[in-house]
């Protein structure tokens, strides 16, 4: 289906650009959102009718987004969730969570402006990428950890998915693995090769 876009949208066009696309695409995403116009010669016309007020409003939100992307760019956010010693999250961070994350802080990100691959499933520093608007990119920074402590000492440099790091010098010195193992033994069965 040939459309003409109505806004910047990424790896398709600008504004104003007529593209082929998928027939699902178009219906299911660019016309009911209004980013896009079927290509016939009455929305041809409609559109460089409506072309300066159009890239006024894209003007304006981008502008918007822009103010918000200045106090947002670089920040860091803690996340607390429960994880094993391993650092695995017993669930994930996934878009959903980080947009609730910006919003409790005072900045109006949906889900939807989150470029998440795939959830965040170990604590750790996680950089993501928020699309304020087609044109306005920044980055966060998220700190997820166990607690408030532990994402303290992450942001210190430290890792955290060891039972040394978890436990400092608490951990008992029997129960170090090397503490098993004779390392003088040379790997032989008690019965010295005999076949019975």
């Amino acid at each position: 289906m040939q459309v003409i876009l109505l806004e910047r949208i990424a790896r398709l066009g600008q504004m104003g650009d007529t593209v082929k696309v998928k027939d699902g695409f178009a219906r299911n995403f660019l016309l009911p959102q209004n980013k896009a116009l079927r290509a016939n010669e009455s929305n041809k016309k409609k559109f460089e009718g409506q072309r300066a007020q159009l890239e006024a409003r894209n003007l304006e939100r981008k502008s918007e987004a822009q103010q918000i992307a200045d106090q947002l760019d670089g920040k860091t956010f803690i996340v607390v969730r429960s994880a094993g010693e391993t650092g695995q999250l017993y669930g994930s961070v996934s878009t959903r969570d980080i947009g609730d994350i910006l919003t409790a802080e005072g900045f109006s990100v949906s889900r939807n402006q989150v470029e998440l691959n795939h959830p965040i499933k170990m604590i750790g520093l996680s950089n993501v990428a928020i699309a304020l608007h087609p044109e306005v990119e920044v980055t966060v920074t998220l700190n997820i950890a166990r607690s408030s402590e532990e994402a303290e000492r992450q942001a210190r440099g430290e890792t955290l998915t060891t039972a040394e790091a978890i436990y400092g010098d608490d951990i008992n010195e029997n129960a170090r693995p090397d503490n098993f193992f004779d390392p003088n033994e040379d790997g032989e069965d008690e019965d010295n090769g005999e076949e019975a």
